[in-house]
């Protein structure tokens, strides 16, 4: 399929890499995740729940398609780690299956902050004008850690970039890496930065 979509983007002229999404929903797709996200013009792997769990013929209840069956059932939180790892492991974006309550926005917003804080997925599927917010507020960083990260890294930078203490614990480059990418997808979120960081790093 990347190979037709590269042969008509190069019969149209089109010179820019066309993203695709690939959709990891079978036996086969999670066996082949790895290679699936090196493959080029990749650019996200989504988790398809639904197809996932119907695909084991019974083996994983249907309670299983909803929270909190979907993050604690055995083979589906493997699964879901398996696609985070996979994608990770090649730049590639971890999106995260829909939550099937469509009105719901306190189960929306429930699933995205598990999705996120306790599979790494960053990015999350809706399949309703009401989840999008939802999601978006859950895959943000806290104001706390925003804090954390202006802080951290205004020292490191008066520090040269060498190690520094804050707070009783040791940062360096490992941990400024980090808190950087905090304050872009603090910026990305519009999460309010503190006035001196926002100054320092992205006037």
């Amino acid at each position: 399929m990347i190979a037709y979509i590269q042969k008509v983007a190069a019969s149209r002229d089109i010179s820019r890499e066309i993203p695709v999404h690939a959709l990891i929903e079978t036996h086969g797709a999670l066996h082949d995740a790895y290679e699936i996200a090196a493959l080029p013009w990749v650019q996200v792997l989504d988790f398809g729940l639904m197809d996932f769990v119907s695909g084991h013929h019974g083996a994983i209840p249907a309670t299983a398609m909803r929270s909190p069956g979907q993050f604690e059932h055995r083979l589906l939180a493997r699964a879901k780690a398996e696609v985070v790892a996979a994608a990770l492991a090649h730049g590639v974006v971890p999106a995260h299956n829909v939550t099937l309550d469509l009105k719901n926005t306190e189960t929306t917003f429930a699933d995205a902050s598990r999705a996120r804080n306790e599979f790494g997925f960053m990015r999350m599927w809706s399949i309703y004008p009401t989840q999008i917010q939802a999601i978006v507020d859950a895959m943000k960083p806290n104001y706390h850690e925003v804090t954390d990260a202006s802080n951290i890294l205004l020292a490191a930078q008066a520090a040269g970039w060498g190690p520094i203490q804050y707070d009783g614990e040791l940062h360096d480059r490992a941990t400024y890496r980090y808190f950087w990418e905090v304050l872009q997808k603090a910026k990305l979120t519009r999460v309010e930065i503190p006035a001196q960081a926002d100054a320092a790093f992205f006037s």
